[in-house]
């Protein structure tokens, strides 16, 4: 059995607004009952953890109980770091299940079905897969000093979730003492010697953290409301 780990502890700040951003609707619909609704449409059967602040539960129930949003998630609590997040919600997930596990951000809602598909089914054989897309824009290296160097973009790929990984390997990978360096899952399990499979993203799987960020989502999300299935 497969499962996916959507990790949703995000506070706002940087949307300069109260509400935190995965309950910030897009096209009237919250950013995480969109991003809920991609792992449902790849596969209805897949097992769904739901990483929220504890003091935030009770409002995502309400919410779902508005929207009328009935697709079954488990919820755990969020953690001070997503490193702890990830580790309560693979809690959730019993020592002896045998698949796949994707963890993936609550304010990624456009990830295609195509995406996660390639990263289960990559990860069956790899056992640590993670979606990757072109860097399209010259990049600068910056100095200590102030200075900086372009650097060849070809040798970079801008990272995405879901990242996905045999459910043993991950739970033996969070069992590790938390390192600064720890900036996503693959970084965990690399600490362990683990080698990380890439696979192509999508470029509208963005992840909304700034206003900006919601303009293109409003697109993105009125494209998809309208019947386009550029998510397939």
């Amino acid at each position: 059995m497969d499962y996916v780990i959507i990790v949703a502890g995000g506070k706002g700040l940087r949307m300069g607004t109260d509400i935190p951003k995965q309950f910030l609707p897009v096209n009237g619909k919250p950013i995480l009952m969109r991003t809920i609704e991609r792992f449902r449409a790849y596969n209805d059967t897949l097992q769904i953890v739901l990483v929220l602040p504890r003091e935030q539960h009770s409002y995502w129930k309400s919410m779902c109980s508005d929207h009328h949003f009935d697709i079954a998630c488990r919820l755990a609590d969020g953690g001070t770091t997503r490193f702890e997040s990830v580790k309560n919600g693979l809690m959730l997930i019993p020592d002896e299940a045998k698949g796949v596990v994707g963890v993936h951000d609550g304010v990624r809602p456009f990830v295609s079905e195509a995406v996660i598909g390639r990263c289960f089914d990559a990860a069956r054989k790899s056992k640590a897969v993670i979606p990757v897309v072109p860097v399209i824009e010259t990049l600068r290296r910056l100095e200590h000093n102030g200075s900086g160097e372009n650097v060849l973009r070809d040798a970079y790929r801008l990272v995405q979730t879901p990242q996905t990984f045999d459910i043993a390997l991950l739970k033996k990978a969070y069992q590790q003492p938390y390192q600064d360096a720890f900036t996503d899952d693959a970084s965990v399990t690399e600490a362990m010697g683990q080698v990380v499979t890439m696979v192509e993203g999508n470029r509208e799987n963005i992840k909304i953290t700034t206003p900006f960020d919601m303009m293109m989502a409003e697109t993105l999300a009125q494209r998809e409301d309208s019947g386009d299935d550029f998510l397939r």
